[in-house]
């Protein structure tokens, strides 16, 4: 928990997202049991959602969780527009839809949030962290990714999305091009010395935040360490420091 009266440890609980990437509800669950009290925001991605569906998306919101909920929808503007409906429906506070889905489908989910009932924020997701430029070239993209990033965080914007998701290697950069207002959610996030894994554009919990970024959700460093709580708080006080700077 952070100390009472420290503004930046209180600050950095609302900008940890930890990323249950889990099969079934009971692991998400029992983990979301030792984070309470040390973690405000989880992620439920699209393992843990076709495992276990709204269920444990209202479980974890009822334990005082906010939600991240990560389906990257990317179909069709009919079909996006119906799903963020129906996602509306959960306690979920983010919700993604993939920028690559286009103009039409983005302002289609930006429309279905507005007359939501519990309308969740959306984001859109832009180049996936696990890609660098070989990985981009190869669905045909020739662009940099920080220069096809900044390409989908713009139609993003334009379509009135209020936030991104993007590698901490791009946060200055869309900070700058596009303001202080955009959400920026970043995934990627390795301490030092961790491995990591499947990620190619990564950052530190510390290097993020002093880029710009607004949240950073981490996984396997929390969820697969021997002491996840420890891991978190550890990685909470390195965003407490880089806000104090």
């Amino acid at each position: 928990m952070p100390a009472p009266g420290n503004a930046s440890s209180t600050q950095a609980l609302d900008r940890l997202i930890v990323a249950l990437d889990f099969p079934a509800a009971a692991e998400a669950r029992d983990l979301a049991q030792r984070l309470r009290g040390t973690c405000k925001w989880v992620k439920i991605g699209l393992e843990l959602y076709l495992a276990a569906g709204n269920a444990v998306v209202e479980e974890l919101a009822g334990l005082g969780f906010s939600i991240f909920l990560d389906l990257k929808f990317h179909d069709i503007p009919n079909t996006v527009a119906g799903a963020i409906r129906s996602a509306s429906r959960s306690h979920a506070s983010l919700l993604t839809v993939h920028a690559a889905g286009g103009p039409a489908m983005l302002a289609a989910a930006v429309q279905a949030a507005r007359t939501a009932n519990n309308p969740p924020q959306l984001l859109a997701v832009t180049v996936l962290t696990s890609m660098d430029r070989a990985q981009l070239a190869a669905t045909g993209v020739s662009a940099a990714p920080a220069d096809q990033v900044l390409q989908l965080g713009r139609m993003a914007q334009a379509a009135g999305i209020p936030g991104l998701v993007c590698s901490a290697e791009e946060v200055q950069m869309l900070r700058q091009q596009l303001g202080p207002d955009m959400r920026l959610v970043v995934p990627g996030i390795r301490p030092a010395g961790a491995d990591i894994g499947d990620q190619k554009r990564v950052a530190t919990p510390g290097a993020a935040i002093r880029a710009g970024a607004d949240m950073l959700v981490v996984g396997r460093p929390i969820t697969q360490a021997s002491d996840p709580e420890k891991a978190a708080q550890s990685i909470l006080a390195e965003i407490a420091e880089a806000i104090a700077v």
